[in-house]
């Protein structure tokens, strides 16, 4: 491990990431009088090209020198990897429409988590997943990973139970859209494509390798910061070239400046929701360096966390209100083994 390495700080990083992965959609709700493309167009502008790029060009004094010389096989996968990303980012928002906050970010996140966390080292072979398998910081690693991906499966086991015990009057005082079988249809494509995101920015590790070494170098907790904004660039060109698509399909091209519409708050807000919602991302590239060989764990505390903190803010919404004992039950059982997960991706790293 790293000597500079400290799990529990990189564990509180990824929990922060996660706390902003589940509240980053509720400045939406202060938008208002306009289409769905306009306001996710300035949301993705602010989060996935002006605050990454600030934050890079601050905090890595050598990040253009690094994306000239970088490898340009390594830019183009991280960029199509952002793109993939873009595809599932979305059908987020559907998600949350048709599923609510709570049940809707467990699911999508559950799978992103699964797929995120196992795949990546499954893809680099060789000692990482000797590394993985092998040694007790690995195989306590693992364990973390594992119990999070139940965790998810009992979250996902009591919003079933919800779909089956709540009349469809009740489901819609929470969720007005709310449709179990469109949302789960929606989760599986925007969960699974969302997991490229994580292979993404564990995939340029000689982008990083330059940064920490090309003069004046980057400090190692920012060297992830050139990988992140070519990831975030792939994400962006899809869902510009969609919303843009959906404002001139859907005439709403004028709501930048329609008469009405609070234009100026409503910049504020979508460009909020980009700040909270590309703040998970910072945190995790920040917090990789103090993981040490586990880093590849962060992903599921990531996504863990954003499933934990979306459950607690869909009971404080009343999305679980009217449900039964067993519905409770195996909520609370999902989150307990989310934060079970936590605990154990935080000891791992000290077995060595």
């Amino acid at each position: 491990m790293n000597a500079a390495a400290n799990a529990p700080l990189g564990i509180l990083i990824f929990t922060i990431g996660g706390l902003a992965g589940a509240v980053f959609y509720l400045p939406f709700k202060k938008v208002r009088n306009w289409a769905w493309e306009s306001y996710w167009l300035i949301y993705a502008l602010a989060g996935l090209v002006v605050i990454p790029w600030a934050l890079a060009l601050t905090t890595s004094p050598n990040m253009l020198a690094v994306l000239g010389a970088a490898p340009k096989n390594e830019i183009l996968y991280c960029f199509l990897c952002g793109a993939a990303w873009g595809l599932g980012g979305l059908t987020w928002g559907l998600m949350i429409r048709y599923l609510g906050v709570g049940l809707g970010l467990a699911m999508g996140a559950g799978l992103t988590s699964a797929a995120g966390t196992l795949i990546p080292p499954l893809l680099k072979g060789g000692d990482a997943v000797s590394a993985m398998v092998s040694t007790a910081s690995g195989q306590v690693a693992l364990a973390s990973a594992l119990i999070s991906i139940l965790g998810i499966v009992f979250v996902g086991l009591a919003g079933m139970s919800k779909e089956g015990e709540l009349s469809e009057e009740e489901k819609k005082k929470s969720v007005a859209e709310f449709n179990f079988k469109k949302g789960l249809m929606v989760a599986l494509f925007s969960g699974l494509m969302s997991s490229a995101m994580s292979f993404g920015l564990q995939g340029g590790p000689d982008i990083q390798a330059l940064a920490l070494a090309t003069a004046p170098a980057t400090s190692a907790t920012w060297a992830g910061m050139p990988v992140l904004v070519v990831v975030l660039g792939g994400g962006f060109v899809v869902n510009a070239l969609w919303c843009l698509y959906l404002n001139v399909k859907n005439k709403t091209a004028g709501d930048y400046v329609k008469k009405g519409a609070p234009v100026g708050s409503n910049l504020i807000f979508a460009g909020i929701a980009g700040l909270i919602w590309c703040s998970q991302f910072i945190c995790f590239k920040t917090g990789e360096p103090q993981m040490g060989a586990t880093s590849y764990i962060g992903w599921a505390v990531l996504m863990g966390a954003s499933i934990f903190f979306s459950q607690i803010l869909g009971i404080l919404l009343g999305e679980w209100k009217g449900t039964s004992k067993k519905t409770v039950v195996r909520l609370g059982a999902g989150l307990a083994l989310l934060a079970v997960s936590a605990v154990l991706a935080g000891v791992g790293p000290a077995l060595g």
